[in-house]
């Protein structure tokens, strides 16, 4: 099955959950589940509720919390906490944080504490692995934002029930479904501000703009949190690519739509799931073999290697050339030699290990293996002509810009756009020429 993701509103947490959960509606009781066994309190409930926006109609997934009140450990105020998910489009935001000032009752769990008490719970392990990937996704953003290592990352008490509800209601979807492949639309920007435990941050946030370098995204005008910090981690976690659901003629399973709190002018605030049957594995996968070339190297300098394997991959016949650290006798650094060759340029390719390495002997088997269909095309981006390589895989078609034909383009960011121009060029070119 492949999942498209269509970010009408934007993308969240709560939002991903609804989207899927009306698409599947067989999997609630079973998320729902999930998440109490994460070690929710009896206190907090986990609801759905029908929505109807801009004649649109789908669910929206709230987590019901208490009015909770701390009391400060030396005087201080009060916290009064009742919530419904009311904070911008969607609730979940865990705005990682650690503070200087003195403790009071409310204390935090950093990372290294929620891990493990995800880890220890009763969570199936497929479940645990997606929910670890996501928070971990999260804690990796927050810890570069603000030069906190990983594992010390807090995430505030407030919003940490809600968060954890969120990220294990999607791990135990994502886990259920089993989805092929994940894509998702151009995400819509947002602007203005919002209210955190840092302060007044600008929109796309800190974590969020973090967590989705390398994404698309267009400003429609509408001003508000677009894509929150769990929305995001959840894409990345999915490795969710923005590019069309599929190039083929395909069935449409199932569809759904989840909606945010915050309602928008003339746009439904809502994620729309689209689930698409995947087709079958190409009868055309090219079945072959290759040979493997191996040996180590101790006594080459690193310059003088470098410089033999760059002439070893460039000889006709050879496939790849990969360089491993290793330790060999006497516990001296070595380098692995790996080189991958069609079997009727392993003499060729065998004289040249020779010829450019300090080698004085080699090792090599033949192997089979299996090579998706692809195409190396040639687009134009601005004054630039990149190569792109298509592969057809099983469920859709995937495209990879060649990174050395924007090497000389100043700007990591820049570069990356014209990459991402030239894979979406890739992909709408019709010919190409064979690799």
């Amino acid at each position: 099955m492949l999942i498209h993701l269509d970010p009408v509103g934007g993308v969240a947490g709560d939002m991903f959950i609804a989207a899927v959960t009306d698409a599947f509606p067989h999997l609630r009781e079973g998320m729902l589940a999930a998440i109490r066994t994460a070690g929710l309190p009896e206190s907090i409930a986990c609801r759905f509720e029908p929505i109807l926006d801009n004649g649109l109609t789908g669910s929206r997934f709230l987590v019901d919390l208490p009015d909770l009140r701390f009391t400060p450990v030396d005087g201080g105020h009060d916290h009064g906490h009742g919530h419904a998910h009311d904070h911008g489009h969607a609730h979940d935001h865990p705005h990682a944080h650690t503070h200087d000032a003195a403790p009071v009752a409310h204390h935090h769990a950093t990372f290294a504490h929620l891990r493990a008490s995800l880890l220890a719970s009763d969570l199936d392990a497929e479940v645990k692995h997606h929910a670890v990937g996501i928070f971990t996704v999260l804690a990796s953003a927050e810890a570069k934002i603000h030069g906190h290592a990983v594992d010390d990352v807090s995430f505030h008490e407030l919003g940490e029930w809600d968060s954890i509800a969120d990220i294990v209601g999607a791990a135990y979807l994502i886990a259920k479904l089993d989805a092929r492949a994940w894509t998702v639309g151009t995400l819509p920007l947002g602007s203005a501000y919002v209210k955190t435990a840092h302060g007044r941050l600008p929109v796309p946030v800190p974590a969020t703009a973090a967590i989705l370098e390398g994404y698309a995204f267009l400003d429609d005008g509408i001003q508000g949190e677009r894509v929150t910090p769990t929305g995001a981690a959840i894409l990345r976690h999915l490795n969710a690519r923005q590019q069309r659901p599929t190039n083929r003629a395909v069935r449409l399973l199932h569809s759904g739509y989840g909606f945010g709190t915050k309602r928008f002018p003339g746009i439904a605030n809502t994620l729309r799931v689209l689930a698409f049957e995947a087709a079958e594995v190409r009868e055309t996968l090219e079945d072959s073999e290759a040979c493997v070339i191996e040996f180590d190297v101790d006594d080459q300098t690193p310059e003088d290697l470098a410089i033999g394997l760059d002439r070893i991959r460039a000889k006709a016949g050879v496939l790849d050339v990969v360089q491993l650290p290793v330790y060999g006798k006497k516990g001296r650094i070595a380098a692995r030699i790996q080189v991958l060759t069609e079997p009727d340029a392993l003499t060729g390719a065998v004289e040249a290990c020779f010829l450019e390495t300090t080698t004085i002997g080699l090792r090599y088997h033949t192997v089979n293996r299996h090579r998706l269909p692809r195409e190396l095309r040639v687009v134009q981006v601005g004054n630039h002509a990149i190569r792109v390589k298509v592969a057809h895989r099983p469920d859709t078609v995937t495209a990879k810009a060649e990174s050395d034909d924007t090497a000389q383009t100043a700007g990591s960011s820049v570069r990356t756009r014209m990459r991402f121009a030239a894979e979406e060029a890739g992909l709408e070119t019709q010919k190409g020429t064979p690799e």
